[in-house]
């Protein structure tokens, strides 16, 4: 790998200042007769810069928590504060404007236009953000800048994903929201996609919050927060963060 990526290496950084704040946040869902509590009374504070992992068995909230600092739902009962914008009030409007403005997904499938370049894909953001980098040099951050007139067919998975990275990358977002972006690879490839998002993290300083149902991906964190039953059980902080090619899965 080049760029960004060869010159990754652990670091140890002191605890920044917060960049969200939930209190109290409960998520309901009402499934015919039944209510399903996704969270429950979540109490969490996320700085500004930081890597933290979230872990923990499917339904216990991960990816509704995930979606709420988004942006992408609102919790039932609560506050988030993303700085001092409270995104538990904002209207539609204004988290379609959170969304666009400040935040990057990467999911587990790739969502690349099947007729597009890597490059063009990646244009797909650059064109419509305030403030983005060029596609070229999105993808150089992720160690793509040699495959970028390539299409999706043309690619591995591994690569597909890392497109996907330099996509959400690419308008420069304060916050890098990753829902399992390894679940769908071999731990190989897995391992030179958690290196471009952690490569991301260092080198843009965006706070990121990647989901995960392995447990082992936890050493590249700053942080470590397990959720069961819609609680965080455990929140615990690295003292030194691991080189993602370094992890034993």
């Amino acid at each position: 790998m080049s760029g960004a990526l060869a010159s990754f290496v652990p670091v140890e950084r002191p605890t920044p200042s917060p960049a969200f704040s939930l209190s109290a946040v409960t998520k309901t869902y009402q499934m015919g007769e039944v209510q399903v509590h996704a969270l429950r009374g979540i109490d969490l504070a996320l700085h500004a810069g930081e890597l933290v992992v979230l872990l923990g068995a499917s339904g216990s909230g991960k990816s509704t928590l995930l979606n709420i600092v988004g942006g992408l739902d609102t919790p039932t009962s609560g506050r988030v504060l993303y700085g001092d914008q409270d995104l538990s009030a904002a209207d539609d409007r204004a988290l379609t404007e959170y969304r666009r403005d400040h935040v990057g997904f990467v999911f587990q499938f790739y969502n690349l236009v099947p007729t597009l370049t890597a490059v063009e894909n990646v244009a797909l953001v650059t064109d419509i953000a305030k403030r983005p980098f060029t596609p070229a040099e999105a993808l150089e951050l992720v160690g793509m800048a040699g495959r970028r007139d390539h299409f999706p067919s043309q690619l591995s998975g591994g690569e597909q994903q890392r497109v996907a990275i330099a996509r959400a990358i690419a308008k420069r977002p304060d916050v890098l929201l990753c829902d399992e972006p390894t679940g769908a690879l071999d731990v190989t490839t897995g391992k030179m996609v958690l290196a471009a998002i952690a490569a991301v993290n260092q080198t843009l300083g965006t706070t990121t919050v990647l989901i995960t149902h392995n447990a082992a991906i936890a050493a590249m964190a700053d942080r470590v927060l397990q959720l069961a039953d819609g609680q965080i059980v455990s929140d615990q902080r690295n003292a030194r963060r691991a080189v993602p090619d370094a992890l034993v899965w």
